[in-house]
């Protein structure tokens, strides 16, 4: 029975390839065990994280690679025919070169998580260095590292790179020529990399739009607004356009007009302006120096003063302007100072 011919091979030597396939998958399960039980409680124990990253990155490379040594190995015991051992051979040499490929970027990009983005995460660390740099930088190791990749692959099997980049390059015009939105937004994110106006994590105002900025990317820009809805804007739209970068602003500031009334004597009006000069001593976060307190207008019904303060950076920026009103409520009824509201006196003369 193992001695009959299937498509020009025995039977036995069609069960020997399925063995050895089947030995290989048997093979990558003990290797996986080994590592999650042995392997990796053993690298634990060292100080150094890089044995950890790369018995890590290394497995499922190391576990293809198997399958695809066994399927090498099954097929060349077999008849196949010139054409398809072609085929395969080929095929081989190209899934082994994407294989190393594949590693070398995992590894990469576990390096660059490992020992960069915590520095990129810590302004105090390397200045120059953040979260939007990394994320290129990461992008750009990897299209490097797959682009040398498949160049290796193609080149294995025969293909002329040189002319193949020749043809790109003239088709690369014309499909510039057909996409110039599109160059323009990885121009504006080029530009926005260079000039750092704002980076992941601030808080911007654009055109309409206020929000939170979660990712910065070679096309586009997305900000979370304010309302936790995701906006995404062309990167050429953000260089065109005046961005605010709240984020950056050292202190916020607060522009307030108080009205008292007519009746109030010049004394208690000095009164209301030194307790509104003291309220950085009254409440936390407010800064005490650039605050602005004047007797401004005289209008139609109140007596007006124009009242500036800043709110420190970290402060938060909702709950201190309520302090600072709630305070000024509760002090100016203590002085007996009274607020104005739109009133009208009418005088009637009799003949």
């Amino acid at each position: 029975m193992f001695e009959q011919i299937f498509y020009k091979n025995s039977l036995r030597d069609w069960l020997i390839s399925l063995a050895i396939i089947a030995g290989a998958l048997i093979l990558n399960k003990i290797i996986i065990l080994l590592n999650k039980h042995l392997i990796q409680k053993l690298t634990a124990k060292t100080k150094n994280r890089l044995d950890d990253i790369l018995f890590k990155m290394l497995q499922a490379p190391v576990l293809l690679g198997i399958i695809l040594v066994a399927i090498w190995f099954a097929a060349r015991r077999l008849e196949l025919g010139t054409h398809i051992e072609s085929t395969i051979l080929k095929a081989y040499k190209v899934l082994t070169v994407i294989n190393i490929t594949w590693f070398v970027a995992r590894l990469a990009n576990a390096l660059l998580e490992e020992y960069l983005a915590p520095k990129a995460a810590d302004k105090n660390t390397l200045k120059y260095l953040d979260n939007h740099l990394m994320s290129i930088l990461r992008r750009a190791v990897l299209a490097v590292i797959w682009s040398f990749g498949v160049v290796m692959a193609l080149n294995n099997v025969g293909v002329n790179v040189g002319t193949l980049i020749a043809g790109l390059s003239i088709g690369g015009l014309a499909f510039a020529l057909a996409a110039q939105d599109t160059i323009k937004n990885i121009y504006g994110g080029f530009t926005i990399f260079t000039d750092r106006p704002f980076r992941i994590g601030d808080r911007i105002k654009v055109d309409s739009f206020d929000g939170f900025v979660e990712e910065i990317g070679i096309r586009s820009t997305r900000i979370r607004t304010l309302e936790k809805r995701l906006v995404t804007i062309p990167n050429y739209k953000l260089v065109e356009a005046s961005v605010e970068n709240i984020s950056e602003e050292p202190m916020r500031r607060v522009l307030m007009k108080l009205g008292l009334t007519y009746n109030t004597t010049p004394e208690k009006m000095n009164e209301a302006m030194s307790i509104l000069r003291d309220m950085p001593n009254r409440i936390n976060n407010v800064f005490e120096k650039d605050i602005v307190v004047a007797f401004t207008d005289f209008t139609d019904f109140a007596l007006v003063i124009t009242f500036v303060y800043f709110i420190r950076k970290n402060a938060d920026v909702m709950e201190t302007p309520s302090l600072v009103n709630s305070e000024i409520l509760r002090a100016f009824n203590a002085a007996g100072l009274q607020f104005a509201y739109p009133t009208q006196t009418i005088y009637i003369e009799k003949d």
